[in-house]
């Protein structure tokens, strides 16, 4: 069993101001084993019968677990899931508990109306860069290459028809039970052509032929994936200047491993190695903010950031991402700045082994690596699991 220092850690912070915490994240990302991996819980598998004969009196199970920690694996199995976490956060908040379950119990309006200002909620992301130690040896090319989902990274060799038994269950027993979708090849070909195509801008137009659905319906099909965490829909950040792009987001792939296997990359170039990176990057920055509030910038000259940090009141982070540190070109830079003056300038670079900062023209850039971007753009980042 790994275990994963720097999401314990988040956990034993969270629990610290709520007893109920909602573990989300895609299957197969290692929720269970990192439930199983904390200290004196009590593991409870509702996908047994006999786990959840248990649970018909909450309440009284709920008392007899006083001052227990709980992990509660599937709970989407139970009758009323939302109802029994609602009773364990308002009357028995002396019982910690960690909850996981599909995707789709958390996408649902009850499970979050029901919930909500009871629970932390915790995005358990493919593996991030704090994993790579905790898996062995860090390998960033392996991490690339056969993606952040544990089996697939420790996989030797990696096999292609993985994917597809992935792809599989998640039709089944992720979009099935909440969304019921009809079309099973159209939504299959749909998440195929989002991972080829990943990193880039979305115009649902390019996908309904391919599909045989409707414009609507693909616009469907990506709120089921944004919902259930598969794909990633990074939005412009935008101050509706005439020459700025808006409203095409871009989308990405919610795991490298996915991308290069519907991309046909066995062995990634170097321009492909630069996506990957950027997918990376994307990944560290959701894992540490637990947010999907990254955007990008884009005018309508192709002149383009690759993210975006807004907080309000704050003047907007800039982050380009790139191979190299010498393959940084500032000219997308420059007209960013020159509609947004102020803000902190980033190129995170896989090359980077410290930063440094240097004048491109009006604009000072520090080059730096992705741990350092870490430290600086997010705020009260556990520093015990800065290990690598």
């Amino acid at each position: 069993m790994k275990y994963r220092a720097y999401w314990v850690q988040r956990i034993e912070e969270a629990w610290q101001t709520r007893s109920v915490i909602w573990l989300s994240g895609v299957r197969r990302v290692g929720k269970t084993v990192l439930c199983q991996s904390l200290a004196d819980v009590e593991y409870f598998d509702c996908e047994l019968p006999s786990t959840r004969r248990q649970f018909e009196d909450p309440e009284s199970f709920l008392e007899s677990m006083t001052g227990c920690r709980l992990v509660l694996d599937e709970i989407h199995r139970l009758s009323q899931p939302s109802q029994l976490l609602k009773i364990a956060a308002d009357h028995f908040p002396q019982v910690k508990i960690i909850a996981t379950g599909s995707s789709t119990l958390g996408a649902s309006a009850k499970f979050s109306d029901t919930l909500a200002g009871r629970k932390a909620s915790i995005w358990l992301t493919p593996m991030a860069l704090d994993d790579l130690s905790a898996f062995g040896e860090p390998d960033l090319g392996r991490r690339l290459r056969q993606g952040g989902l544990p089996p697939y990274y420790l996989a030797d060799p990696f096999r292609e028809r993985d994917i597809q038994e992935w792809i599989d269950a998640y039709w089944a027993k992720d979009i099935l039970e909440l969304f019921r979708l009809e079309r099973k090849s159209s939504f299959q070909r749909f998440v195929e052509l989002v991972m080829a195509s990943s990193g880039g801008i979305f115009e649902a137009t390019r996908f309904a032929g391919p599909c045989e659905v409707s414009r609507t319906t693909i616009a469907n099909y990506l709120a089921v994936l944004e919902a259930t965490l598969v794909a990633h829909v990074v939005r412009p950040f935008n101050t509706y200047r005439p020459a700025e792009i808006i409203s095409a987001p871009k989308v990405y792939g919610f795991d490298t491993g996915f991308v290069c296997t519907y991309r046909g990359w066995q062995e990634p170039r170097p321009e492909e190695v630069g996506l990957l990176w950027e997918h990376f990057v994307l990944n560290e920055l959701h894992a540490s903010l637990q947010a999907s509030s990254v955007q990008y910038w884009r005018d309508k000259r192709g002149h383009e950031i690759d993210f975006v940090l807004a907080s309000p009141g704050l003047p907007p982070v800039a982050i380009e991402c790139k191979r190299s540190a010498e393959e940084f070109d500032s000219s997308s830079l420059h007209s960013f700045r020159r509609a947004y003056p102020q803000g902190e300038n980033y190129v995170v670079a896989m090359n980077a082994r410290s930063s440094y900062t240097r004048r491109t023209r009006e604009c000072m850039v520090t080059f730096l690596g992705l741990r350092q971007l870490i430290d600086l753009v997010v705020p009260g980042k556990p520093a015990e699991a800065n290990n690598i």
